[in-house]
């Protein structure tokens, strides 16, 4: 299988995690422990991955005399979640009650479902450029941004349901948002990424960056920090930099 059919497949596959939250929020009664667990999971992918494989890869292809660029490009990715976020229902623990999933009903809707498939386009697209340029690195990329999106897939499944008590379009309204990863990477696909430049590169893995900053920073910590079930998360936590560590001996 060649390179660009494995960042294709990934894409497509990494709209599983959403749905893996959707089928939690409409089948699972605690499903708590499992949102804390994949929460500290994502955080230890993720940390881990920033700083053995996405900082090296960025330098490698950028140079140090191109730094201003590396943190103009990681500043835009960053705000680029912030912006799209504001208009994606709360996924903290506190929108798990259905007062909250009720009040976030008015983001359902044209609007949020729009931000939602923009947010996870270019997720796909950072993804995509990502196993172009290393695939054990995408992969990791995969694992970290997948596993938050668990909580993610469990709000929007339940406000979906919430909004219109029919399972089959709630099911229906979820594929079509776990899609839309894939088409970010067919849209690089279309724009011949294969062979991009390594200055190019290095400015989308900057962004890449960003994302998984605001990640880090506006979701994981703070849910971390509040979380009843500490210790639940603290072993994702572990597990996911074994997991990381693990992919560099591989």
């Amino acid at each position: 299988m060649t390179q660009i059919k494995i960042a294709l497949l990934t894409t497509l596959l990494l709209g599983l995690f959403i749905i893996i939250g959707a089928l939690i929020a409409l089948f699972v009664k605690k499903k708590q422990k499992v949102v804390d667990f994949s929460i500290g999971l994502a955080f230890g992918v993720i940390i881990t991955l920033i700083i053995t494989d996405l900082i090296p890869e960025i330098i490698e292809n950028l140079g140090l005399r191109f730094i201003y660029l590396f943190l103009l490009a990681t500043f835009l990715g960053f705000i680029i979640l912030k912006l799209l976020d504001n208009f994606i229902p709360d996924h903290e623990e506190e929108s798990m009650t259905k007062k909250s999933l009720n009040d976030n009903l008015v983001h359902i809707g044209i609007i949020t479902s729009l931000a939602i498939v923009l947010h996870n386009i270019i997720e796909g697209m950072a993804i995509y450029s990502s196993i172009i340029s290393d695939t054990s690195l995408g992969f990791a990329i995969t694992l970290g941004i997948g596993f938050h999106n668990i909580p993610l897939g469990i709000v929007i499944a339940g406000a979906f349901y919430q909004s219109n008590q029919n399972m089959s379009k709630t099911i229906l309204s979820i594929l079509l948002v776990s899609l839309s990863t894939f088409v970010g990477g067919i849209i690089m696909f279309f724009l011949n990424v294969n062979s991009i430049n390594p200055l190019i590169l290095g400015l989308l893995l900057s962004i890449t960056l960003g994302m998984l900053l605001f990640i880090l920073i506006d979701e994981l910590i703070p849910r971390i920090k509040n979380t009843k079930y500490k210790r639940t998360s603290i072993t994702g936590i572990v597990l996911g930099i074994v997991l990381i560590l693990i992919t560099l001996f591989i």
